[in-house]
């Protein structure tokens, strides 16, 4: 994305990109091939940044045959030889085995240095902690060739390792110049072969490294509609119609674990959520945890500060993200509110909400408001009508249904400040 970006800092990063690249290109051309392999190896993964469909964030390097593979391009497409790549993406159509994912990693590889200043500046105006890390193959644009730094930044709480955050605006699913569009709309498939149906996706990258000018109409066509490039929201909310589906789903199921009711209940409330809380809420993960043995199921935000009440929220609770916990019981006992209140810490604050089925009963009500008293700690209560009152304001369009938690919060606050009166009833 950074390209077509207007941003001229964006415009600079992707010359620095293609820069060190094909510099690799010319390397390999001089004599210095070994050089250039080991280096495009080393740029094939940047685990601090953990872009791609993988389910974790350390992912797999190529191979020195597949760089090869690569750099052999550079020799074969007179273009490459003399002028290099005009955008990275192009690898996708001439060298088997790379896609969207290794493009991803090429490019944050070579962009680290920027990444790690974005990184850092991120985590100043947001408040979020750093430690001290050695960060290894950082690409140094004068000496041109990686290097290892040592700087802070934040790490993964579940192992420690750095990780490295990505402007949005470069996102998307898939990259604007892709092989999927280009074999439906562009490849001359008949050209290729009589039978389409059996066009193998070797046999048109064949074909491309043998008919570059195929490939440079493509891009050519694309570099002029980059008016219609954008940046992926990185969720898709749910149509209304779905949204009304999961609230009826949700109010069709008994309280309890009868026939899975209970994971039907957190996985219908974990679709729903998202989609109604956002973009004031992004939605983080969705996770189970054990407390006592029993099994609990939450839903983490990401709390953006969009709104007055979610700065609020932040201020007053350290909250910068918030947690959801699912129960679908027919009432909240005292084991639950204590299963939360030790869940909610420093990492993410003080203020919880609890997804059940009805309002808690008035004792419920009276030891979440003594945990305000004693240790500030917020909690509201979402119940199956607060969710239809959510899908009835996301259907109309006219509030937030966030607005359904900032009332619910409300009525928190009157509850303990009720309290507090009661117990000192000569400053009332």
């Amino acid at each position: 994305m950074m390209w077509r970006s207007p941003s001229m800092q964006d415009n600079s990063l992707h010359e620095m990109l293609m820069g060190a690249f094909n510099h690799l290109g010319k390397l390999a051309q001089g004599g210095g091939r070994d050089a250039a392999i080991d280096m495009l190896v080393v740029a094939s993964e940047c685990d601090e940044v953990g872009l791609g469909s993988s389910s974790k964030r350390k992912g797999k390097r190529i191979g020195r045959d597949k760089a090869g593979e690569i750099l052999d391009i550079f020799h074969r497409i007179p273009r490459y030889a003399t002028h290099g790549l005009g955008h990275i993406e192009e690898l996708q159509f001439f060298v088997e085995g790379i896609s969207k994912d290794r493009i991803s990693d090429f490019a944050c590889s070579f962009l680290k240095s920027f990444l790690i200043d974005y990184t850092i500046d991120q985590c100043t105006r947001l408040g979020i902690p750093t430690q001290s890390q050695t960060i290894s193959s950082v690409w140094d644009v004068r000496r041109k060739q990686f290097a290892s730094i040592t700087t802070d930044l934040p790490v993964d709480p579940t192992d420690g390792r750095p990780l490295l955050f990505v402007p949005k605006r470069w996102l998307r699913y898939v990259p604007w110049i892709n092989y999927e569009d280009y074999y439906e709309k562009h490849c001359p498939q008949d050209d290729i072969t009589h039978v389409a149906e059996e066009l193998t996706r070797v046999e048109v990258l064949t074909y491309n490294r043998d008919n570059y000018g195929v490939v440079a109409a493509y891009i050519e066509a694309k570099e002029r509609s980059f008016a219609d490039a954008a940046n992926d929201p990185l969720f898709a909310q749910i149509p209304v119609r779905s949204a009304r589906g999961k609230l009826a789903q949700i109010k069709k199921l008994p309280t309890g674990k009868t026939d899975g009711a209970d994971l039907k209940y957190e996985n219908a409330v974990g679709q729903l959520l998202p989609s109604l809380l956002y973009p004031n809420l992004d939605f983080a993960q969705a996770q189970a945890r054990t407390d006592s043995g029993v099994s609990i199921r939450d839903l983490i935000f990401y709390n953006t500060q969009r709104a007055p009440f979610l700065k609020e929220v932040h201020t007053d609770y350290g909250s910068r993200q918030i947690t959801f916990e699912l129960k679908n019981v027919a009432e909240l006992e005292r084991t639950h509110v204590d299963q939360l209140n030790r869940y909610l810490a420093a990492e993410l604050g003080n203020f919880g909400v609890f997804v059940t089925r009805h309002q808690p009963k008035r004792a419920i009500n009276q030891r979440i408001v003594d945990l305000w008293s004693g240790q500030r700690k917020a909690i509201v209560t979402l119940t199956d009508a607060d969710l239809e009152q959510m899908v009835e304001v996301f259907d109309s369009k006219q509030r937030d249904p966030l607005d359904v938690i900032v009332k619910k919060y409300a009525e928190f606050r009157r509850s303990w400040k009720m309290l507090t009166c009661r117990r000192s009833v000569t400053r009332c």
